[in-house]
């Protein structure tokens, strides 16, 4: 095969590897995650969480809530798993802001934080982003994240959410987020700066 015209991290994280949280792990999550809203001084509904994704031997489990002013807060617990010195997850850390919802006639409903940098070619450098969010269209299967032109992450749904760790903002070009139906039919298309330019709009 030809050299790659385009040199960037592709798949850089390990695709999800447990089930959506639920039971003792779900109740675990979000006693850390309602100690970092507290913070807000915000009242919080009920917390819905993504898939996990892990890079750099950090996995993050990124959370929306509803708050009772109409609005959402939105971010991730982060932590180590389990090793052969440390036999249950630990370091465990919350990242919480807030955002307001998701507006009618969006098709995804998007958050985003840079979580670390990678550095390219000719002193280049990629913003590591953890994009989470749930498809608001239906039959959808698999979001991909792309780069230029390049798919640099997906993620199949679970129960409509999804995560991505991709990098952006490298050579010029943003990060866009797709969702496909089980066919390869593009049902959705959306940059992760879509809220950020119809402000400035």
């Amino acid at each position: 095969m030809p050299p790659e015209e385009r040199f960037v991290c592709r798949f850089a994280a390990e695709p999800p590897q447990d089930a959506l949280p639920y039971g003792r792990w779900a109740e675990r999550l979000t006693e850390i995650v309602r100690d970092a809203t507290a913070e807000l001084g915000a009242e919080v509904g009920e917390l819905v969480f993504y898939p996990d994704r892990t890079w750099e031997s950090v996995t993050y489990v990124p959370v929306t809530a509803p708050t009772a002013g109409g609005g959402e807060v939105f971010g991730f617990v982060d932590f180590a798993r389990a090793d052969e010195e440390t036999p249950e997850p630990h370091d465990f850390d919350a990242t919480v802001d807030e955002a307001e919802s998701a507006e009618a006639g969006e098709t995804l409903d998007l958050n985003q934080e840079v979580i670390g940098h990678w550095r390219g070619e000719q002193g280049q450098v990629a913003e590591m982003t953890l994009v989470w969010g749930r498809a608001l269209v239906p039959n959808g299967a698999i979001v991909t994240a792309e780069l230029g032109g390049v798919v640099v992450d997906q993620c199949h749904l679970d129960d409509g959410r999804f995560t991505l760790i991709a990098p952006d903002a490298y050579r010029g070009d943003e990060l866009e987020v797709a969702l496909w139906s089980s066919a390869g039919v593009e049902l959705a298309r959306e940059s992760i700066y879509e809220d950020e330019d119809a402000d400035e709009a």
